[in-house]
């Protein structure tokens, strides 16, 4: 009878960060579907979800991905429950108001790859510093572009798995990477995310390599961009309104909720939303048309479309929980009632 590896992955309950957690399970003659995934239990007091006295969590599969990198394996991600089935508070993705899927989110996951070695990103010599940037963006060839190697491997694995994978370049800082996802669904679209870092992560094990997603790893008084994951974003009202003023009033509806959206955007957040690379200032809420330095930015295409498209929430850090970030953007645009 063939056996399959199926790759339970959940977030843990350490706060305000984070982390994956997997372990592998074994069935016999799988049929490959996430209905046929049992739901899971594993000791919720070994990763801040319960007490050592009663300490069983379970784990309820709600996507599952073929793994790339294993024979008869899958990838599963999960939600975290309690013992008696309702959702664990450190669940974002439950939070999340949109079983329709009318919203579509693609996230634009930045990070530095950092060497185990020298505990520095790839690029920066010890004891000292690269060139300033400016020539990192989007380079290529060895003087100004590293792990580009461990970046295409990411890529293809992410493909392979059926990710709505999207895209891949260096960014502003040495050693920083950007990759992009895109889903149709508010909870599709951080399940992607979550197994796309998974695998990242993952990946890194066999090259002595680690992610780093805070976003300021070099210091926030360093001249060095910080890594974000710009939320872009929309709804059937966005695809389809025309109407700049419906527009604007979608926008206004996050400038009362600044503290709310903030919370949810990642730790260490403000030591990259500085007013300087690209941001807007963490007490600070902005739009406007094409504007990097803005809260929120409308794209340029949208407003050629005819104000038919989507809007960008520039302010989510790079560590941030995607379902969080979605739940809470989810509730805003509703709040505007359009």
């Amino acid at each position: 009878m063939a056996k399959s590896k199926l790759e339970y992955i959940w977030l843990d309950g350490y706060y305000p960060t984070q982390n994956m957690r997997s372990k592998t399970k074994i069935e016999e003659d799988f049929s490959g579907k996430l209905e046929d995934c049992p739901i899971w239990s594993f000791d919720g007091s070994s990763t801040r979800q319960a007490e050592g006295g009663s300490s069983d969590c379970l784990l309820k599969p709600v996507a599952i991905f073929p793994d790339p990198e294993r024979k008869n394996g899958y990838l599963v991600m999960t939600e975290v429950l309690n013992a008696d089935g309702t959702p664990h508070e450190s669940n974002g993705r439950a939070t999340i108001d949109d079983d329709d899927n009318d919203f579509w989110f693609g996230f634009e996951q930045e990070y530095f790859i950092m060497d185990t070695k020298t505990q520095l990103p790839l690029g920066f010599p010890v004891g000292g510093y690269p060139a300033p940037q400016g020539l990192y963006y989007c380079s290529v060839g060895g003087k100004n572009t590293h792990g580009r190697q461990l970046v295409e491997e990411h890529a293809d694995l992410c493909i392979a798995a059926g990710l709505n994978f999207e895209g891949i370049n260096q960014e502003v800082a040495c050693g920083q990477w950007e990759f992009q996802l895109f889903a149709k669904g508010a909870k599709l679209a951080g399940d992607e995310l979550w197994v796309a870092r998974y695998l990242l992560d993952r990946l890194t094990e066999k090259y002595g390599y680690y992610i780093e997603y805070h976003p300021k790893p070099l210091g926030k008084d360093m001249d060095w961009n910080g890594s974000g994951m710009h939320a872009n974003f929309s709804n059937t009202t966005l695809r389809t309104c025309g109407s700049k003023e419906t527009y604007e009033k979608i926008c206004e509806a996050f400038r009362p909720v600044v503290k709310e959206h903030i919370e949810v955007y990642g730790e260490f957040n403000d030591q990259r939303l500085t007013g300087k690379h690209e941001t807007a200032a963490i007490t600070d809420f902005s739009y406007g048309v094409s504007d990097r330095g803005a809260s929120i930015r409308i794209p340029i295409i949208t407003v050629e479309k005819g104000w038919k498209g989507w809007l960008e929430d520039r302010r989510p850090a790079s560590n941030a929980d995607p379902y969080k970030i979605a739940g809470r953007i989810v509730k805003t645009v509703k709040s505007a009632n359009v």
